[in-house]
């Protein structure tokens, strides 16, 4: 029997297209399909769990992606989110779709989202 952590090690080193040519090798011969997010997490989690990190997101990203109707309301409040002054906040809504916060709790995108939409504005939560 094949030495489990061994096997583990090596699939962890993995490169990029060494992980591509293995996930070939694996349906061409054995007819098994790898999921694309096993493969691309095993290289990126360095020794940790991929998974358990894709599952629970923490940090989230509220986008503008529309102001409406409602312009000027949606400048204001933009300014007031942000704390940008009058022309940056101006310049993220006229050129929406723009973040408008990054690295944000779930809790805090939620009420960002909330305000936005409450004035007309379209948002995206990611």
């Amino acid at each position: 029997m094949a030495d489990i952590n061994a096997l583990a090690e090596q699939l962890v080193a993995l490169t990029i297209k060494e992980a591509a040519d293995l996930a070939k090798l694996l349906e061409e011969q054995y007819g098994i399909k790898p999921a694309a997010t096993a493969v691309a997490a095993a290289p990126a989690a360095g020794g940790t769990n991929g998974q358990a990190e894709a599952e629970e997101q923490t940090e989230f990203t509220v986008t503008l992606t529309s102001f409406g109707s409602a312009k000027i309301q949606v400048v204001k409040e933009v300014r007031q989110i942000t704390g940008l002054g009058l022309k940056e906040a101006k310049g993220l809504v006229d050129n929406a779709p723009n973040a408008v916060k990054e690295g944000i709790s779930k809790e805090e995108a939620e009420e960002v989202r909330q305000r936005l939409e409450a004035i007309g504005a379209e948002v995206k939560v990611s």
